[in-house]
């Protein structure tokens, strides 16, 4: 800082500190790590559906012992089988597919696997975000919105029940099937007698007119 006929020159911008440089990074770093987990959790189909099976219960076991929160219930009902039409949905309506809305899984027409909206591990990670964030929501008196619960329980009972039987429906119009059990297997038609000894004749006689 100067004195007499000097002017003040404003002093440049300080280093950033270690704390606001190291709060990206440990994000950065537990973001990669909570990924490598999503990732290596893919294969454990029934572990995973174990684990939110387990959730699913003690959600349902602390609505029961606070006895509210059926607005909560509710909005994650809703949310639940919103998830479910998706996973039992095809990827392409077929009601606007060009090739006149099929989807051929066996018979007589080409085999195609069935392709979902809403792929299994998806389906799986917003079911279990779903219900966490409904559990934490019961910690909370503002969302314990006082309603008589017998209401929602029979109105989204209708609900999925009409749902349902539409989606079946469409299933059934369309002739597809949203589970895939294994790869297709095709078996090799073995050639009769005759037919061997043709084959053989007509590869004798074409190794003969080469030579002649």
């Amino acid at each position: 800082m100067s004195t007499g006929g000097d002017q003040t020159l404003p002093d440049p911008d300080p280093p950033p500190s270690s704390t606001t440089t190291a709060v990206p990074i440990l994000l950065h770093s537990l973001t990669q790590r909570y990924q490598h987990f999503l990732d290596k959790s893919t294969p454990f189909i029934l572990r995973r559906w174990i684990a939110l099976l387990a959730l699913a219960l003690i959600y349902a076991v602390r609505v029961f012992l606070v006895g509210g929160f059926y607005v909560v219930s509710y909005g994650l009902g809703i949310y639940l089988l919103n998830l479910l039409i998706a996973f039992l949905s095809p990827n392409v309506d077929p009601e606007i597919e060009e090739s006149g809305g099929r989807l051929p899984i066996y018979g007589a027409d080409e085999f195609r696997p069935f392709v979902r909206r809403l792929p299994e591990f998806k389906f799986w990670y917003s079911l279990t975000k779903a219900f966490c964030i409904a559990f934490v929501m019961t910690f909370f008196e503002i969302f314990d919105v006082p309603v008589f619960w017998p209401i929602l329980l029979f109105y989204w009972v209708m609900l999925f029940a009409l749902t349902m039987r539409r989606q079946i429906e469409r299933m059934i119009k369309y002739k597809y099937v949203p589970f895939s059990f294994g790869k297709m297997r095709y078996e090799m038609k073995r050639p009769s007698p005759d037919e061997g000894t043709s084959l053989v004749a007509a590869a004798e006689a074409k190794c003969f007119s080469s030579i002649l």
